[in-house]
């Protein structure tokens, strides 16, 4: 019989411990998505510093004994930050960056984005992810629904309302980073639609931060007619497959990752056409898997390839090889690709 080296026995001992953290992944965000809900953030952060267990239950209305199981849960994630008081030695909880982050109103709350990919309706076609892969081809989505993602949003105004705003949350965040990285993009811009804008979040965060640009939010109607009115902002209903309207510049952020490559082509040509031709430019703000690379963002950038196969019928993440195929193949004449420190990059497209 073969004698195991040392290596052999602690790799096998550390796939022991690896299985239990699959088996259980989905605790983390059950136990995040319950903080949302209770609002132990907002309340933590409305009392503006600490607090005891008896204070934290109180608040929210919580049993002592159940909150301070899920208290225990949390700061083991590190979510919170755990001290003992002089008073009888309680323990007192605050906030940390990562808990503010999942404050419902917060400036920089990531909350709604958490509570979109948490709901049941999102959850459940990752259960059709073999049937798919099976089926080559066949939508997790639609099989777990019936319809795919978009007509089922249409249909049902709750899940749409989630998913605008977790689309508005992410793209707070992504441009942000976008004028924080690379503020030269929007440079000597008089105006600039917004395609597949949703309720105009982008271009709320891009206007104040440039204020000489005018802003065309474009989206379906059912999705503009819910934006609110913001100066320097025009909203416009219709469909990207059909008419992108007039601007400077056309943007794209995280639209295209939703769709296959002969739809983009057929979005990127209608955005090419809507810009003049001697000075306008594309902007496509979207994540770009950089395979042989390492930095502090490739597992989320390939988790979000892993949400558009179990979410849509043809979308995915790609790769600069496969970004160039698409961008070229839409009839645009050159390209740059600025990588920022972010999930994104911002990719200029040139008529």
């Amino acid at each position: 019989m073969k004698v195991k080296s040392i290596k052999e026995v602690d790799n096998e001992m550390q796939a022991q411990v690896d299985i239990w953290d699959y088996a259980f992944a989905f605790i983390p965000m059950a136990l995040v998505k319950c903080a949302i809900e209770l609002q132990i953030a907002d309340v933590l952060e409305i009392h503006g510093g600490g607090m005891t267990l008896p204070e934290l239950s109180s608040a929210l209305g919580c049993s002592p004994s159940i909150l301070h199981r899920i208290m225990r849960y949390l700061n083991h994630r590190g979510i919170f930050k755990q001290t003992q008081t002089g008073q009888e030695s309680s323990i007192c909880y605050s906030q940390t960056p990562l808990l503010r982050i999942l404050m419902k109103n917060g400036e920089n709350s990531m909350s709604a984005l958490v509570l979109l990919e948490s709901s049941p309706v999102m959850l459940a076609p990752w259960h059709k992810l073999s049937s798919r892969a099976l089926a080559n081809g066949a939508s997790a989505f639609e099989a777990a629904h019936g319809e795919d993602i978009w007509e089922y949003a249409s249909a049902n105004p709750a899940h749409s309302k989630l998913i605008n705003d977790a689309m508005a949350c992410r793209a707070r965040v992504d441009m942000s980073e976008i004028i924080n990285h690379y503020p030269e993009a929007f440079m000597g811009i008089g105006s600039l639609v917004d395609v597949g804008g949703g309720d105009g979040t982008t271009l709320r965060t891009l206007v104040k931060a440039c204020p000489w640009i005018r802003g065309i939010n474009f989206d379906l109607p059912h999705v503009v007619c819910v934006a609110p009115h913001c100066d320097g902002i025009e909203h416009v209903g219709g469909d990207m497959f059909e008419i992108v309207p007039k601007a400077d510049v056309a943007f794209l952020q995280s639209v295209l990752h939703d769709w296959g490559d002969g739809e983009c082509i057929d979005i990127l040509r209608k955005c090419r056409d809507a810009i003049p031709k001697d000075t306008g430019k594309v902007i496509i703000a979207e994540a770009v898997i950089r395979e042989g690379e390492d930095d502090k963002y490739n597992d989320i950038r390939l988790g979000l390839d892993m949400i558009m196969l179990a979410h849509t019928e043809k979308g995915k993440e790609r790769t600069i090889e496969e970004w160039e195929y698409v961008v070229n193949a839409a009839g645009f004449t050159r390209y740059t690709v600025k990588h920022i420190d972010a999930t994104i990059s911002v990719i200029e497209a040139y008529p």
